[in-house]
């Protein structure tokens, strides 16, 4: 393979790699290293349309005045994503505002920016974020473009011509997989047809670590997926009033209250629910749990009203990992990092699939039969799993 053959396929990799990255970010809401600005809010740093590299805040680290953040708004922009810089910090949060705008976010009714709400941290080399220009004017562009084919496709189909996040997320993901499937396909055909050309020996044959492969990918991905996507931060409000009621949100400054927090495992594993306070003023008895195969469990969660009146918010974590190891060790392993806690399951998933297809299946190549010659794949497991015991007994 060539130098430039190597430099190409580089490019497209990371190309590709770039789009879905853009495209997973925008239907999980938040930035998945690569994340852009649409408006001015934030020159001379960053003009709109520009990209920038996000640090997801899992391991950015401790937020500090000065960095530039991307947080949940909960008035700016309809509630969605916002990217400003951290310019104070207080007792209820931090003080956010644009690079360009002359007044806070907090002055124009944005609540205090608190750690639960923060999804990533733009990457600063010397105090300056380090942008790439024209990157979200290119993904804007390109959104425009399948929102009109979209629409021309729904009304063909008679379906909906309003592409909502979801369906238009949807068609995004559908043409970066896709892309990605005729890459890999390229790359394979090639040599497939020059070999074919000297022996027909290896049709229809998939390489057996190719196979695996592509198991693993799959079976990773739903591990993490079934971590990853119950876990998330929950708001709780909290009024400080010299007037309490019944009502549990509103307690006298300086007291306390009770709520009971369900916490619901629907998979087929059992699941360690690790809790963790993402502001002040909240704690959770106990701190973790585990939860039985579709089963549940209950966690009280105590707020504490500061000693001013007024509207407050606490923000509790919640995160999950599949109990393929002991409670106390993913309890251990969260402890140094979340994402530590989340390989080891993978890993161990890997182990126990990669010894099992070993086991049942060898290490040979996997061949399918021709149409005219199909075999059912219980008839090829049946055959599979027969000569594996008569080449033990």
């Amino acid at each position: 393979m060539t130098p430039a053959t190597l430099v190409k396929r580089g490019v497209g990799l990371v190309v590709v790699l770039a789009i879905i990255l853009l495209i997973v970010g925008q239907l999980l809401g938040q930035p998945i290293l690569l994340g852009y600005v649409a408006t001015g809010s934030m020159e001379p740093t960053m003009d709109a349309g520009d990209g920038f590299v996000a640090i997801p805040s899992i391991v950015a680290g401790p937020v500090e005045e000065g960095d530039v953040v991307v947080y949940q708004a909960r008035e700016l922009h309809d509630g969605g994503l916002t990217t400003h810089r951290v310019v104070g910090e207080t007792e209820e949060g931090y003080v956010t505002k644009g690079d360009a705008n002359p007044f806070t976010d907090q002055d124009g009714g944005e609540p205090h920016v608190t750690d639960g709400r923060i999804v990533a941290k733009t990457l600063q080399v010397g105090g300056e974020v380090v942008t790439i220009p024209y990157l979200g004017t290119a993904i804007m562009g390109a959104q425009g473009l399948v929102e009109r084919a979209y629409g021309t496709v729904a009304s063909v189909f008679g379906l909906t011509t309003t592409a909502s996040s979801n369906g238009l997320g949807s068609v995004l993901v559908a043409l970066g997989v896709a892309m990605l499937g005729f890459g890999v396909l390229l790359e394979q055909v090639g040599p497939t047809r020059r070999e074919a050309t000297r022996s027909r020996s290896r049709e229809n044959v998939i390489a057996f670590w190719t196979a695996l492969g592509l198991v693993l990918v799959v079976f990773v991905t739903f591990a993490t997926a079934a971590m990853v996507v119950p876990s998330g931060t929950t708001e709780y409000g909290l009024v400080s009033s010299e007037s309490p009621s019944d009502d549990p949100q509103i307690v006298a400054p300086g007291g306390t209250t009770d709520f009971t927090r369900t916490v619901d495992n629907a998979g087929y594993l059992p699941v360690v629910v690790v809790h963790e306070a993402e502001s002040g003023g909240i704690s959770a008895d106990p701190t973790w749990q585990t939860v039985g195969i579709r089963g549940s469990g209950e966690t009280t969660v105590t707020l504490s009203a500061p000693s001013e009146t007024g509207e407050h918010v606490r923000h509790l974590g919640e995160y999950r990992y599949l109990a393929v190891l002991p409670p106390s060790v993913l309890v251990w392993l969260h402890g140094v990092h979340p994402l530590a806690a989340i390989a080891a399951v993978n890993g161990v998933i890997v182990g126990i699939a990669v010894v099992l297809v070993l086991v049942l299946f060898g290490s040979s190549d996997i061949r399918f039969r021709s149409a005219g010659s199909h075999v059912p794949l219980s008839t090829r497991l049946e055959r599979r799993l027969r000569k594996w015991f008569e080449d033990r007994e």
